[in-house]
C-alpha cells in the first residue's frame, strides 16, 4: 500500500529507498502493537494508517526537498506522524518530535530506538510553549511542521517563536480552508509572515488535503507565544470573543 501510494507524489523518490521503508514500515508495526493499550491513533486498519497516516506526512518530501530542509521540528507529534517518516525519507541531520502527552511521548522514544533514528531524532515531551523560552530552541529551526494539531491561527503563534528568520512553517491542512487562512491573516500580520505557497496532496483518497507554506520574515517578540488561557481571552489582532 506504501509503495504503490507513493507512486502518486511527485518526486518523492522513495520506492527504491528500501532503508528508507523499512523504517518506515518499522514504526508502522510498532504503532499497530502499542495502539490498543494506549490509543495513539483512532485508525486501525493497517491499509487506513498506510494512507491517513503514513502516505500524508510523506506528501510533504517533495516540497521540503526542494527547500534543502536538513532540520526541522514537529509540533504535536501524537504517534509519530509526519516527524517519523519525514526523518526516514528526507535526509535531515536533526529533528525533534515535540509531544507533551507523556504517553505519546513514551511511544516515540521507543519508536525511534526501534528504527534505529536515535542519532538523528529526539523527544522533547514539553508543550511547544516551554520549548519557545528556551534559548536552544528559540528562533532557530529551519522547519516547523504540524499535522492535525490546531487551526492555523494558533499555530503561528506557537510556531513562529521556535522559528529563524527566514523559516518555514509547513502545515497540514483541508479543503476548503479559506476561512481558516482568513482568520491567521492578522496573526501573520503581527507576528511578521506570509503565506507561501500552498501545495496540493496528489495521493489517492486524500484529494481534499493541501500543505500551506508559511514563511517567517522577522523576529518575534519576546512576548509571544502567550499561554492558552491568554490565546482563548485574547485571539492576535483581535477582540475578546
Amino acid at each position: 500500500m506504501i509503495e504503490r501510494g507513493l507512486q502518486a507524489i511527485p518526486a518523492a523518490d522513495l520506492t527504491a529507498d528500501a532503508a528508507a521503508l523499512a523504517l518506515i514500515a518499522d514504526h508502522v508495526r510498532l504503532l499497530l502493537a502499542w495502539n490498543a493499550a494506549i490509543n495513539l491513533t483512532a485508525i486501525r486498519e493497517p491499509a487506513d494508517i498506510a494512507r491517513e497516516h503514513v502516505l500524508d506526512s510523506l506528501a510533504a518530501v517533495p516540497l521540503l526537498r526542494r527547500a534543502g530542509v536538513d532540520e526541522f521540528l514537529d509540533i504535536g507529534s501524537g504517534a509519530g506522524f509526519p516527524g517519523l517518516p519525514l526523518a526516514a525519507a528526507l535526509p535531515a541531520r536533526r529533528a525533534l518530535l515535540v509531544e507533551s502527552i507523556g504517553k505519546k511521548a513514551r511511544f516515540l522514544e521507543t519508536a525511534i530506538a526501534a528504527t534505529g533514528l536515535g542519532d538523528r531524532v529526539a523527544v522533547a515531551a514539553v508543550r511547544a510553549e516551554t520549548l519557545a523560552a528556551d534559548p536552544r530552541h528559540r528562533e532557530l529551526w529551519q522547519v516547523v511542521v504540524a499535522r492535525a494539531v490546531t487551526a492555523a491561527a494558533e499555530l503561528v503563534e506557537l510556531a513562529f517563536p521556535l522559528l529563524r528568520p527566514g523559516g518555514l512553517l509547513v502545515a497540514w491542512k483541508r479543503q476548503p480552508w479559506d476561512e481558516e487562512l482568513q482568520r491567521a491573516e492578522r496573526e501573520l500580520r503581527q507576528l511578521g509572515g506570509r503565506v507561501a505557497s500552498v501545495e496540493e496532496v496528489h495521493v489517492p483518497g486524500l484529494e481534499d488535503h493541501v500543505l500551506a507554506v508559511v514563511e517567517k520574515t522577522g523576529p518575534t517578540p519576546r512576548e509571544y507565544p502567550r499561554d492558552p488561557a491568554a490565546r482563548r481571552r485574547r485571539p492576535l489582532g483581535g477582540t475578546v470573543p
